[in-house]
């Protein structure tokens, strides 16, 4: 039976990353490479999209890591049904309203919601329920700063732990 190498990323393990976010175009996205702490997960937790998740397990600590994800294994493909119009006195009646700006709502069940305005018609505003990134193909670039065992606590919380992860309240 082959010994378990600590530097590399199994499910189960809490990992420590730098990451850049791209668009398929090239435009960046999203990046913590900006002097912070690195990014703390739960390998094969559900913390960080799918496809990335996938794309790490088996790598090890001090490697850089180019991954192309698929919408069907990031956010999702753009889902037409979760466009809808409202009333435009749904909104603050003080703030302009203007494509691009996000709100914060909630469902019928009390969730928390992000609501962006897709347009302004009239009286009628078009929001848009779909993550600001379904439907788009992410590539990442990610360097694996750390990698080591989870603590039982972590993995029944479902999550990592201390810097650049989550706390337990």
């Amino acid at each position: 039976m082959a010994t378990p190498n600590p530097d590399q990323i199994e499910a189960g393990h809490v990992v420590a990353i730098y990451y850049t976010l791209k668009d398929a175009a090239g435009k960046q996205l999203d990046t913590n490479k900006n002097g912070g702490p690195p990014l703390s997960y739960l390998a094969g937790a559900g913390n960080i999209v799918p496809g990335l998740d996938k794309a790490l397990l088996g790598q090890k600590r001090g490697t850089t890591v180019k991954a192309v994800v698929p919408p069907e294994e990031a956010y999702g493909p753009h889902r037409p049904e979760l466009l809808e119009r409202v009333p435009r006195a749904q909104f603050p009646a003080h703030v302009e309203i203007k494509p691009g700006m996000v709100f914060s709502g909630r469902t019928p069940d009390g969730l928390p919601l992000r609501i962006r305005v897709g347009g302004v018609e009239g009286d009628q505003v078009l929001i848009d329920k779909n993550h600001p990134l379904a439907g788009q193909e992410l590539h990442f670039e990610v360097y694996v700063y750390g990698v080591r065992p989870a603590t039982p606590e972590e993995q029944q919380h479902g999550h990592a732990h201390g810097p650049g992860g989550q706390h337990a309240h």
